[in-house]
């Protein structure tokens, strides 16, 4: 059966199922594979479940008829997003980086539904499976998509635009995260660079910050729309304050416009300028753009301000690099409250480089003074001792220490990368 004859099947049964154990009536299954599992193994339960087709590319399990036989099931996963992207021919933007998507994926996507019916990336489903599913879920009312792009390895993104074929692009910014795979930042800028690249050779269009040098640098003769504090900016602002929460001042054609986000840190200025932006180049009136920002409010443990009886978090836990880790820490010493802890865990994924990024951000650490500093995870613990912080090689060590040695009327910044798993702290706090 080929592409077009399944996405036949799919108009009529316009919902995709990849886990056996979240199986929706009338959905057709996809048997994906992995390096545990095997889902042509579970295909046959997940008719029985309700599904009304299960794709498979191992002839033994095709048994009747519901099955459908295919080289990869992979490759017909993603060979299906794009046939939908195309019958439904509607603006797709694309948005990668090494930190900030998915916030300004957030902040973008409340910003548009302004004006159109938005459909954009559940969670972090960002990667060669979860940017088919993104597309697969969009429907004939949408009509406008966000997609977020994220990767670990060069051609990745390439990979992912060929399916999207995006007409617009973002990337929030460029810095040290996945080395292990892209193996340097230039690994990093190269890979990110991929979706310029696409746009550039696709006709589309880039909103980029004209302030961030690396960015402007990967340019290749493509339109862009330009946003920041130089005279050429399409939209302009200044930052007012990061605390307790982010303001900025927009300077609009009907004058001043001051945004109270309800996100922390200096660092989602740029994310909050871009999703402004492109509010006013989709012509969304401001005033509905200032509402959309205010009143979105940030979850998944990302740029979270969290209020106990106890203490007052500042929750960053989703995920951790050099950049980031090192903005959170900058804008957490600049933040002039006393009572100040850092919790802060391993940053994953390095690589060759983990050591001497981590001993970096001691060194930040003792620079700020930010003496009142716990860390947690096999990296830290293994470096901390000649800085003299505490330090435990798992958050389970860390939560039976809290038990005993308490913490209360602390400002507390929790950071790390999500494998850490510090947001278990969070009732202990």
């Amino acid at each position: 059966m080929n592409i077009s004859e399944i996405y036949t099947l799919f108009k009529k049964f316009p919902h995709v199922v990849t886990d056996s154990r979240n199986v929706v009536a009338d959905s057709l299954f996809f048997a994906l594979k992995g390096e545990s599992f095997n889902g042509n193994k579970f295909a046959l339960d997940t008719l029985e479940k309700g599904c009304r087709y299960a794709i498979v590319d191992e002839k033994s399990y095709a048994i009747d008829d519901r099955f459908i036989l295919v080289d990869d099931v992979l490759t017909c996963l993603q060979d299906l997003a794009r046939e939908h992207r195309r019958t439904l021919g509607i603006p797709i933007l694309a948005i990668t980086g090494t930190n900030g998507k998915t916030t300004t994926k957030e902040l973008l996507n409340e910003v548009l539904k302004q004006k159109f019916k938005t459909s954009a990336t559940q969670g972090n489903f960002n990667n060669h499976i979860g940017v088919p599913l993104t597309l697969l879920a969009m429907n004939a009312e949408t009509e406008f998509g966000i997609v977020e792009m994220g990767a670990n390895h060069p051609g990745e993104i390439k990979m992912l635009c060929e399916i999207a074929e995006p007409n617009y692009g973002l990337i929030t910014n460029v810095g040290k995260a996945h080395l292990e795979g892209f193996g340097s930042f230039e690994g990093v800028k190269k890979t990110k660079k991929e979706l310029y690249d696409y746009l550039a050779q696709n006709g589309g269009e880039v909103f980029i910050n004209c302030e961030n040098e690396h960015l402007m640098g990967m340019l290749n003769q493509q339109k862009t729309i330009l946003y920041g504090n130089s005279e050429e900016a399409f939209s302009k602002a200044r930052f007012l304050q990061a605390e307790p929460k982010l303001i900025i001042e927009l300077r609009s054609p009907i004058g001043k416009l001051y945004i109270k986000t309800q996100l922390i840190g200096a660092y989602n200025f740029e994310n909050v300028l871009a999703a402004v932006t492109l509010g006013r180049y989709f012509k969304i009136d401001e005033i509905d753009i200032k509402e959309a920002l205010e009143s979105y409010t940030p979850s998944n443990n990302r740029s979270q301000l969290l209020k106990t009886d106890d203490n007052v978090l500042f929750l960053d836990a989703y995920n951790a690099n050099p950049t980031s880790m090192r903005a959170a820490i900058d804008n957490f010493a600049a933040m002039k409250m006393k009572n100040k802890v850092l919790i802060l865990g391993d940053m994953l994924e390095l690589g060759e480089e983990s050591e001497k990024e981590h001993l970096h951000v001691l060194d930040l650490l003792k620079e700020k003074e930010l003496s009142n500093t716990i860390l947690v995870g096999n990296i830290f613990s293994s470096l901390a001792s000649d800085y003299k912080y505490d330090a435990f090689k798992s958050v389970e060590d860390l939560l039976v220490y809290l038990e005993k040695s308490v913490l209360k009327n602390k400002y507390i910044l929790i950071k790390g990368s999500r494998g850490i798993k510090l947001e278990k702290t969070i009732e202990k706090l």
